[in-house]
């Protein structure tokens, strides 16, 4: 697997290392192609692809505190282009319009503590496209298992969430926006150093499987999301 040279990635995400573990980016191969760009939000981070103009993942860093106070939080509903990406490589409220697919969050609504952390969420940088009764229905009990199992834990749990596509990869509005073929949550709870995820096709007739071991994951998508 491709190694990232240090100086490269401690630049990377500088404002919001804490959503990581043990604050240690991610290995990804092929940098260069996919026109990366780190953001860093109140409540979560985004390595983005200008390729794909989705996110390539998504981090955050929950407790059973942040979801108590995200119980309460009203929901937003107003999505948005992220303005801190360059238009060529951003997308669009256009781009989804009519496409049949959803603007599936990878860090979801549900885990926003607050009106600005909500808000937040609602950028088009932590979107796919995703096949509508997959989002609404299995990837949503995917969501709540993992809001399950972090009101359980001791302390901290990271969650990182991310498309996987094909090659060539599907593509909405004339190719701007990339459809991914599977999704995955990645959950990893230093406190007993167990990491598993889950894997699922994006499709409507998709149900949720057993999880699958952080190897296979890296396997798969070609990502060391871990520390050593």
């Amino acid at each position: 697997m491709l190694s990232v040279p240090a100086c490269v990635q401690a630049k990377e995400f500088a404002e919001c290392r804490q959503f990581f573990p043990r604050g240690q980016i991610p290995i990804v191969p092929n940098q260069a192609s996919l026109q990366l760009r780190d953001l860093c939000f109140s409540s979560f981070a985004v390595m983005h692809s200008g390729r794909s103009r989705t996110p390539l993942y998504v981090v955050e860093r929950l407790n059973k505190d942040i979801l108590f106070a995200a119980k309460n939080n009203q929901r937003s509903t107003k999505f948005y282009a992220e303005a801190r990406l360059p238009a060529a490589e951003r997308a669009e409220l256009n781009d989804y319009k009519h496409s049949g697919y959803d603007r599936g969050h990878m860090a979801p609504a549900g885990d926003m503590a607050t009106a600005e952390m909500m808000a937040q969420s609602f950028s088009l940088s932590n979107m796919v496209p995703q096949a509508p009764i997959n989002n609404r229905k299995a990837w949503n009990s995917i969501e709540m298992a993992t809001r399950k199992y972090v009101m359980r834990a001791q302390g901290d749990v990271f969650v990182i969430t991310g498309p996987v596509f094909s090659s060539p990869p599907k593509a909405i509005d004339s190719g701007r926006v990339w459809v991914p073929d599977y999704l995955f949550k990645l959950v990893y709870d230093p406190a007993t150093g167990r990491s598993w995820a889950h894997w699922i096709e994006n499709a409507d007739e998709a149900r949720p499987g057993k999880p699958i071991s952080y190897a296979e994951l890296v396997s798969r998508s070609g990502i060391q999301f871990l520390p050593n």
